[in-house]
């Protein structure tokens, strides 16, 4: 094989990453989704997924997921527009309106898709978009595609929002607040009913992107907008389909000229082939379980909470999580790998995040537990941890290079 200019970028890039400490490579996961499963040859216990509510591998949606490959073939065959506009396409977003309590819902093939397709559909050149500074990547890379202005604001604080929010109205076309429902690496959530209303006080539209609370929080499990009682507020709910719903996909939620809107202008909607018809059958299998199941999110939340409490007791802070994302601030990069790996060869799998995932300095274990995680299973996680801390503390868990080229 010839010798490409490409080898030279690869070596000269990923030489960079590895000096720095930031390289990363895959681990290799086998077994179906769950509480337990088997990470780089090691059988564990798992705390490092999105399936909060343990619904990938529930018998009624794999069996859905059976009967649309069977029922439908394991293919869309094309793009929405075209020949992939599937009825199930058509029940699953029926039945997403129906329980977000909104007019109209449409599928996208990943929530990244669904914030690059939605923001340049609404604001462009000449427009705003104002943003938390903790967004996700897929917001900022929606608003680069959009061309518009940004103006960023304080993470969480109302009071930056709407000193924001009111420098930039005046000389806006249009102005659309972005922000996330759970923030993903920190487990807090966004002040949604004080946002919402000062944004509409401005004219303004109000994007939630609630990919971790859809399913996982509220009553019925409609998110944060539903905690806070402004889910009939929220101009666009964005949600997954492939964390709490043990799915794939993503989905946004508003008003039937939304939809038409996106429909006919979300270049990552028209130019996608359409999801796997297996894949839609199991979020709607998933979603009616989330409606009938209510003790997943309740088990969720005790199972979040007998953690937190347990950690905080031998002095280890899991703030500013109130959610089921839970993070372990530990400090430089290759400590935090090194608590990663020490506790991975105990059994438990809590993944390690860096910088530049998260600012310099705060590298932590983002601990994720599940609904059907016993109490055993999570007071072993915590007793775990505690004594990786106190080891490490020792010198007995050095941090070495190594461990930092595993995630």
């Amino acid at each position: 094989m010839r010798s490409s200019p490409l080898d030279g970028i690869a070596d000269e890039v990923l030489g960079a990453i590895r000096e720095r400490g930031t390289y990363r490579r895959m681990r290799v996961v086998e077994g179906a989704q769950g509480p337990r499963m088997r990470v780089d040859d090691r059988d564990v216990l798992l705390f490092a997924g999105s399936n909060y509510l343990d619904l990938a591998s529930h018998p009624e949606v794999v069996e859905a997921a059976e009967r649309g490959a069977r029922d439908y073939g394991c293919a869309a065959g094309g793009s929405r527009l075209i020949n992939g506009n599937l009825a199930c396409h058509e029940a699953l977003e029926s039945e997403l309106a129906a329980f977000f309590e909104t007019p109209a819902a449409l599928v996208f093939n990943t929530g990244y898709m669904a914030n690059v397709g939605v923001i340049p559909a609404i604001v462009g050149a000449g427009d705003v978009l104002v943003s938390d500074e903790l967004n996700h990547a897929s917001i900022i890379d929606g608003a680069k595609l959009a061309r518009c202005e940004v103006a960023v604001f304080r993470h969480g604080d109302v009071d930056a929002f709407a000193e924001t929010l009111a420098r930039v109205r005046p000389r806006a076309r249009r102005v659309l607040v972005a922000v996330d429902g759970v923030y993903s690496m920190d487990g807090d959530v966004a002040p949604i009913a004080e946002i919402t209303k000062l944004a509409h006080d401005q004219d303004a539209i109000v994007l939630l992107d609630d990919a971790h609370g859809s399913g996982t929080l509220g009553l019925r499990g409609r998110g944060c907008a539903e905690v806070a009682g402004v889910l009939a507020e929220v101009d666009i709910l964005m949600g997954t389909l492939g964390k709490s719903l043990g799915s794939f996909g993503a989905f946004v939620a508003g008003s039937e000229r939304l939809r038409d809107l996106l429909v006919n202008t979300a270049r990552s909607f028209i130019f996608s082939c359409a999801l796997a018809p297996a894949q839609v059958e199991a979020a709607r299998a998933a979603l009616r379980l989330v409606d009938r199941e209510p003790w997943r999110r309740e088990s969720l939340a005790r199972n979040c909470d007998r953690l937190r409490a347990r950690l905080n007791e031998s002095g280890i802070s899991t703030a500013p999580s109130t959610t089921h994302i839970l993070p372990v601030v530990v400090g430089e990069n290759a400590r935090a790998m090194a608590v990663c790996e020490a506790l991975l060869e105990r059994g438990y799998y809590a993944q390690g995040i860096r910088h530049p995932s998260v600012p310099r300095g705060s590298a932590r274990l983002r601990i994720t537990p599940m609904a059907t995680h016993t109490a055993d299973e999570i007071d072993g996680l915590a007793d775990a941890i505690v004594d990786c801390f106190a080891a490490q503390r020792q010198g007995e868990i050095p941090a070495v290079a190594s461990a930092t080229d595993r995630a």
